[in-house]
């Protein structure tokens, strides 16, 4: 029976297959979903402190006063009144500057319960991929915007559309997209205009301490994403390194066979080019064990390996 030949789009099905199996199964997903977790509960938490907060300083009854104002005498006749989700506390605290002396500063959070893009991206990475959209495309230039290119832009559009940060006029509006669903979830009504910086409430330290662990644990949604990318990633550079290298599937078997990793051929297409082995499964697989790194003389070898059986 005649060996199955690996091409181009074989080897991309077969490196997605591993790429999968790491994510789903790493502890960088796992503390992911936890961060995701944690988040969701300190938000439930947030909100009820932070009416608390609110309230204290701009009672229910004042709040009703200028709202019967503004309906009597028109807008901003009576005062102003918005429906914010973004907040500011603050506490005022002492500092000492480079020549010693005092003076009085503030310690502040921003407190949000709206949605921007890369959080968004953290946060729903899994659906995200689910749709055949790629949450990671901005992890992937690594920082340098000069490696943006026609695929970067367009699965941003993509992402961005499906999350409801773009949005096209032949759109149903009656679609509500997630930044909508985090826009509308929470407000409160405030006094005041739509500047949320102009609106600053002081607190105790014990609640500026709670808003802060509340920012952090939104930003741990996106440290956690971008470690469980990074780690994959390393793993992803070597096994592409080796695929390229692999000319039949039996090969690619063995090596998911070592790493346990569950691989078929089921899920390849019809189609077939030519490429030599430079690697060896076993030698691989010890590659894509975590406390392996490729040397600069290893990748040196592989190349000239590569180049050589290419010549001849």
């Amino acid at each position: 029976m005649a060996k199955l030949t690996l091409n181009a789009e074989k080897r991309k099905v077969i490196a997605d297959v591993f790429q999968n199996y790491w994510e789903e199964n790493s502890k960088q997903n796992e503390l992911h979903k936890q961060a995701i977790e944690d988040y969701n509960l300190l938000r439930k938490e947030a909100k009820e402190k932070i009416t608390q907060v609110v309230r204290y300083h701009q009672p229910q009854n004042d709040v009703d006063t200028i709202r019967a104002m503004i309906n009597k005498y028109g807008e901003r006749n009576g005062g102003e009144l918005y429906e914010d989700n973004c907040f500011y506390v603050e506490r005022p605290i002492m500092k000492v500057d480079e020549n010693g002396k005092e003076y009085e500063s503030k310690d502040e959070v921003h407190v949000k319960f709206d949605i921007d893009n890369e959080f968004a991206y953290s946060y729903y990475r899994d659906e995200l991929k689910s749709k055949g959209l790629d949450p990671d495309y901005k992890l992937k230039i690594e920082g340098d915007y000069s490696k943006r290119n026609p695929r970067y832009y367009d699965m941003e559009s993509q992402v961005d559309k499906y999350l409801g940060f773009i949005n096209s006029s032949n759109e149903d509006a009656s679609v509500l997209k997630h930044r909508n669903e985090w826009e509308n979830d929470f407000k409160l009504w405030v006094i005041g205009s739509s500047y949320c910086h102009n609106r600053q409430f002081q607190v105790d330290e014990t609640t500026l301490n709670f808003f802060k662990m509340y920012d952090q644990a939104r930003e741990e949604v996106k440290k956690t994403h971008e470690q469980m990318y990074s780690y994959v990633e390393e793993k992803m550079k070597k096994l592409r390194l080796g695929l390229k290298s692999y000319k039949y599937f039996d090969q690619a078997k063995e090596l998911a066979d070592k790493l346990g990793i569950p691989l078929n051929e089921s899920v390849l297409n019809e189609s077939s080019s030519m490429a030599l082995s430079v690697y060896s499964p076993e030698n691989l697989a010890s590659l894509l064990e975590d406390k392996k790194v490729l040397s600069r003389d290893e990748k040196i070898a592989i190349a000239r390996q590569q180049m050589a059986q290419s010549i001849n």
